[in-house]
């Protein structure tokens, strides 16, 4: 689990309900008015600007990766290959297939080397696989991102749909302050939903995006390297290039002799 992800919005909800109820009680920030023009009007909005079939696999999606961590990191991806590569060399491809690896993706190109298949069906596949898999990630954080960009857009009609109404009633005090209520709610919930939730999400998302892209071109190219017997110290240096140049040698197992 992400924790800096669930630590930001529970800290931002703190945060918010702490100075509301230094000042009154949170009833006073509830209203279904200003929260149909945020939810419904975002959600109509969204609708416009993606297929329906992007925003219910967008969504799900998005959430999910915004509060999971990639099992393992480079470093780990790039010792574990190299330690497949040592049981490649040693026992063949069929030793490949006793072995167990958490990385589903890592252990889907292991099998295909351990069942046999040519490098172009194994590069294309697994291309095919992630491109596919980032495409998804990629709709998920425009998804969010295209819902931060529209509530404080909508918090505004709000505001201005409050105004007019507010004003509309001028010989009527009793109901000035309800609509002015509904006004500035309107542009409060705009500003939370994007600034809290949508946009940190969309940029969390961005963010894991660029790291599983390098994370599966690592394995691809491992895959690739045990599939064609290179041996283990090879596949280690080559794979090491896509760590940080701090990185690249700190805790380094020794080398296996080629």
């Amino acid at each position: 689990m992400d924790i800096a992800t669930s630590l930001g919005l529970l800290a931002g909800m703190i945060v918010m309900a702490a100075l509301i109820l230094m000042g009154g009680d949170l009833r006073m920030f509830v209203d279904y008015h200003a929260a149909i023009v945020i939810f419904g009007g975002s959600f109509a909005a969204t609708l416009i600007r993606f297929p329906l079939s992007s925003i219910f696999h967008g969504l799900p999606l998005g959430a999910r990766y915004a509060f999971t961590l990639r099992r393992m990191s480079q470093r780990e991806l790039v010792d574990e290959i190299a330690g497949l590569a040592e049981i490649a060399r040693k026992q063949g491809p069929v030793g490949l297939e006793k072995v167990e690896i958490e990385d589903p993706f890592l252990a889907k190109g292991i099998r295909f080397i351990a069942d046999g298949y040519d490098n172009t069906f194994i590069r294309d596949n697994l291309e095919r696989d992630r491109d596919n898999f980032l495409t998804h990630l990629d709709e998920g954080q425009k998804i969010y991102r295209a819902i931060g960009d529209c509530a404080p857009a909508f918090g505004m009609i709000g505001t201005l749909i409050g105004m007019v109404q507010m004003f509309a009633n001028m010989t009527d005090p009793s109901k000035l302050g309800p609509f002015m209520a509904v006004a500035l709610l309107a542009t409060f919930y705009g500003a939370a939903v994007a600034n809290l939730i949508c946009l940190p999400i969309a940029d969390k998302l961005h963010l894991k995006l660029v790291d599983e892209e390098i994370n599966r071109t690592l394995i691809i190219d491992g895959i690739m390297m045990i599939r064609e017997a290179k041996s283990p110290t090879l596949v280690r240096e080559m794979l090491l290039a896509y760590l940080p140049e701090k990185h690249r040698h700190s805790e380094e197992p020794e080398a296996v002799p080629a």
